[in-house]
């Protein structure tokens, strides 16, 4: 696994900035004003800083760019990042300037020279998520990104470091769901991932594992159809935080499919090895986990995945198939690469018997036609509760990951009547989210808030995002951790 990188939040000292070994970042106002570490590494650069600051280039540069002086004279550090950025904005600003700071490291540590700023917890976060690289398969010696330790200066750290540490749970959580989205299916495998959310029981969690015996036990037949035609067996993990004392607990679903072939009913080989994100959801719900675990959330959150692997072979489910799902409905199987919907329905119903959540959201790569509609900016966001979708909306945009809410309604559940089932699995083309959608709604209780989001526009991006580079996003994490720490979280 990748791992995060060292941060450490230090009291600003001048007097050490000269013989600072590495990048030394200093953040100069948008009308080109500098703070006292700016003066002071502009003295030691004999001007340079204000040359920079007077130039076309600086002028030209919008708010949290970053303009960079290689090799600084009259320093130790390699080189200079001039930081545009005025002392008060939004944290999605201040993040975005701290990961275009350290997304070209290349290895190198990091001195942040933040003064007085109200957001150095904004900034370090920022750092962190713009300093992930995922390289666990390439040899060679090579550095092609990352960072060394990272120090974030400031003229009061001690009342800044709660923060600071939390922008670190956050982080360590990203670093998990980018790491999981990123993994080739033949090391990601259903036991493999399994394995890795095992070992979340050391940062606190605790976790469990259904096997297949027990999930035939249960009635999970929809999931376990799913896998059938795989060599890795399917699994559900159950990962608990209790930190909310007697409080009901947030329940998080997610689909953890391994890869996807779409099954007998293949997909085209065209972009078929993207199929290994189709896990997405069930990775943003371990990095949610994880997160809240290591800041100790005051919050009871259930992680549930469902983990299989779709692939053709002669005990596959077949089209025209119906099983019967935990909850007792059948289904007709129509379309074998609709096989998130089957995963999720029956881990959904077994969260909602087993630990009568306070609320339900569930997670996935689910469907194309999210990203027809939307596009990769935005997430699809399903909702029977309107409070609950409204709190999400706002977190998710406190948190600047794109999200939009989508209807339901009776007429686009209607076209999943079957002629031998309860339903069937796919309700056509027109409207393609929203029936995937309202076939999960059909599993959630009547008095269970939910919201279903469909991330498979926004999960794997095929260019770098303001906190990530090309490949895993991470999106989900921040804002499910945000939403929590608003909504579900008890007082002292």
């Amino acid at each position: 696994m990748t791992d995060t990188p060292e941060l450490e939040l230090t009291i600003e000292d001048l007097d050490s900035i000269a013989g600072f070994e590495g990048e030394v970042a200093i953040f100069v106002s948008v009308e080109g004003g500098l703070d006292r570490a700016g003066r002071r590494v502009n003295r030691l650069t004999k001007g340079a800083i204000e040359r920079a600051v007077a130039s076309s280039k600086f002028q030209k540069a919008k708010a949290g760019d970053v303009l960079k002086l290689s090799y600084p004279t009259g320093m130790a550090a390699d080189a200079v990042s001039i930081v545009k950025l005025d002392k008060r904005v939004d944290a999605e600003l201040a993040r975005t300037a701290g990961a275009s700071v350290s997304k070209a490291l290349g290895g190198r540590p990091l001195l942040a020279l933040c003064g007085s700023r109200r957001d150095p917890n904004e900034i370090a976060l920022g750092l962190l998520l713009g300093a992930y690289n995922f390289s666990a398969h390439k040899t060679g010696d090579g550095d092609d990104g990352g960072v060394g330790q990272i120090t974030v200066a400031h003229s009061k750290p001690e009342e800044n470091q709660d923060k600071v540490e939390s922008s670190k749970a956050v982080a360590e959580g990203v670093y998990f769901t980018r790491d999981l989205v990123n993994e080739p299916s033949n090391v990601l495998t259903t036991v493999n991932f399994a394995d890795r959310l095992k070992a979340l029981s050391k940062v606190g969690l605790k976790v469990s594992v259904l096997e297949e015996d027990q999930l035939e036990k249960l009635g999970m037949r929809a999931l376990l159809g799913v896998g059938q035609g795989s060599r890795s067996p399917s699994k559900v993990v159950v990962m608990e935080w209790n930190g909310g004392g007697d409080e009901p607990p947030l329940a998080l679903v997610g689909k953890g499919v391994v890869f996807d072939t779409g099954g007998i009913s293949l997909k085209p080989a065209g972009g078929m090895e993207d199929m290994t994100m189709d896990m997405g959801g069930a990775g943003v719900v371990s990095g949610v986990m994880k997160t809240l675990a290591h800041r100790k959330a005051p919050a009871n959150v259930i992680g549930l995945v469902g983990l299989v692997e779709n692939m053709p072979d002669g005990a596959a489910q077949r089209p025209g198939d119906v099983v019967r799902t935990m909850k007792g409905d059948t289904v007709e199987v129509i379309n074998t690469d609709a096989e998130g919907r089957l995963v999720l329905c029956d881990v959904m119903w077994h969260a909602q018997e087993k630990y009568k959540p306070a609320a339900m959201i569930d997670l996935a790569t689910l469907t194309g036609a999210v990203v027809i509609a939307l596009g990769h900016h935005n997430a699809g966001v399903f909702s029977n509760d309107d409070a609950l979708a409204n709190a999400f909306l706002r977190a998710a945009g406190s948190e600047g990951e794109g999200a939009w809410r989508m209807p339901l309604g009776d007429d686009y559940a209607k076209q999943l009547k079957s002629r031998v089932a309860d339903l069937k699995n796919v309700g056509g083309r027109p409207g393609g989210s929203v029936t995937a959608a309202e076939f999960l709604h059909r599993f959630v209780q009547d008095e269970t808030p939910w919201i279903h989001l469909d991330i498979a526009g926004v999960t794997l991006r095929s260019s770098a995002t303001s906190y990530a580079p090309k490949g895993a996003s991470g999106w989900g994490v921040m804002s499910l951790n945000r939403l929590i720490a608003d909504k579900f979280e008890v007082g002292e």
